[in-house]
């Protein structure tokens, strides 16, 4: 896929959209590795959101047993896409990570402008709507991988 060898999805907590964008491709992709989720403010492993949770179960993700991992300087090199689910968390990890290197917003990255919601403190239905479109942008990063490939 394309020059990467890694992708990581990073979200604030690494409790929600990161986690659950990075299970939808590689729900996607199949045997494909190399799909990870950190998050720019973990102060120690924490579960995953419970509604995301519940969400995800209902598409035949688990996520369950997952936890908070916090990105380092180690996470960057040239061979890692790093997609970020706000334009201000890409912001921070130009200005505090030194390695930083191909970092996207998701929606950049797909030629879409805007961030993706974050459903914290909504409804059910709002996580859902963001697992639709997390499912459909995610399908989005695939071709554009394979497009990129195939060049």
């Amino acid at each position: 896929m394309l020059d990467f060898t890694k992708i990581i999805f990073v979200s604030k907590t690494d409790t929600g959209r990161g986690p659950l964008a990075c299970e939808i491709m590689k729900k996607m992709l199949g045997s494909y590795a190399g799909i990870e989720s950190r998050g720019l403010v973990v102060l120690f492993p924490e579960p995953m959101n419970p509604k995301m949770v519940a969400i995800a179960a209902s598409k035949g993700i688990n996520l369950e047993d997952r936890v908070s991992v916090q990105l380092t300087e180690e996470d960057f090199d040239s061979k890692t896409l790093v997609l970020t689910m706000d334009e201000k968390y890409k912001t921070v990890i130009y200005d505090d990570y030194t390695n930083a290197v191909n970092v996207y917003t998701v929606k950049e990255f797909v030629g879409d402008d805007g961030d993706l919601e974050n459903p914290y403190g909504g409804e059910l239905m709002d996580y859902g709507r963001v697992y639709e479109n997390l499912e459909e942008l995610t399908k989005k990063v695939i071709e554009k991988l394979r497009e990129e490939d195939s060049e």
